[in-house]
């Protein structure tokens, strides 16, 4: 017995801690990026909430800032304006400082005011998710030690770590920096395998780039998008919509060149 009042065996407390932590992953790549920022997938309002409300609890992360420093990623990439490159702040502050680069540009509420457009503004979110966003972290701690006891708190720990390191530090570090590319653009976005199942998906980062609107981030075969299997799962059972996808390319076998748009 660890002093809590659920008692698990060893590998119980860590399929616990993974579960928790993948639930906040989904919630990120499924609410914040395809649903909330580049409206791709329509979520039932049930499932929307849920995720409003677990993001609340395990990151004190505000749905309207988030999509709003996202937004602003995708508008000034690779510039002196993109809230968190590594073009511009070097890949080692990115990777250990991307929380902490995160928050400074949440913190402006005109990036906000611009960017933000379009996300929840009920009373919940005005008066609970957004103003009183650092009540929530506290109290998944209080969760995780009545369940486990001492070990609640390393639980806890491992859970406002997750979304720090492989989110802000991962995706949007090693996503302009290091890995393979399906499609050329004028930014350095990058894909990196195998995470998926760590960060649901968003490790696609060169081809949600090349295709921001889709709720589909894989292109190849081979290519594990969690997130999009999570959609498709809550879209049969009638609780989510998908948008819009990434158009699949066309090959001509006989050709060994790329067209070119005629630009006269």
């Amino acid at each position: 017995m660890m002093g809590g009042i659920w008692d698990l065996p060893w590998w119980g407390y860590i399929a616990y801690t993974l579960l928790l932590t993948h639930i906040t992953i989904v919630a990120v790549t499924v609410y914040l990026h395809r649903h909330q920022a580049h409206r791709a997938v329509d979520l039932h309002p049930i499932i929307s909430h849920f995720f409003r409300f677990w993001l609340w609890l395990t990151t004190a992360m505000v749905t309207r800032q988030w999509v709003a420093v996202h937004r602003k990623h995708h508008a000034r990439v690779e510039t002196a304006e993109d809230p968190h490159s590594p073009v511009v702040f070097g890949i080692r502050k990115v990777l250990l400082e991307g929380a902490e680069l995160y928050r400074a540009e949440a913190r402006d509420p005109a990036i906000a005011e611009k960017y933000g457009h379009g996300t929840p503004d009920d009373w919940l979110e005005r008066n609970i998710y957004s103003t009183r966003f650092e009540y929530g972290t506290p109290l998944m701690l209080v969760i995780d030690l009545i369940l486990f006891g001492p070990l609640g708190l390393s639980i806890w720990a491992i859970q406002m770590a997750w979304i720090p390191f492989f989110a802000a530090g991962l995706v949007n570090g090693l996503g302009h920096y290091w890995g393979y590319r399906n499609y050329e653009l004028p930014d350095a976005s990058t894909n990196f395998m195998p995470w998926g199942i760590l960060i649901g998906g968003e490790e696609l980062h060169n081809n949600h780039h090349a295709f921001p609107s889709s709720a589909k981030f894989s292109s190849r075969w081979w290519e594990l998008d969690l997130g999009w299997l999570h959609i498709r799962a809550l879209c049969a059972l009638g609780l989510a919509r998908v948008k819009k996808i990434a158009p699949k390319p066309m090959r001509d076998s006989a050709k060994v060149g790329i067209d070119h748009r005629d630009r006269r």
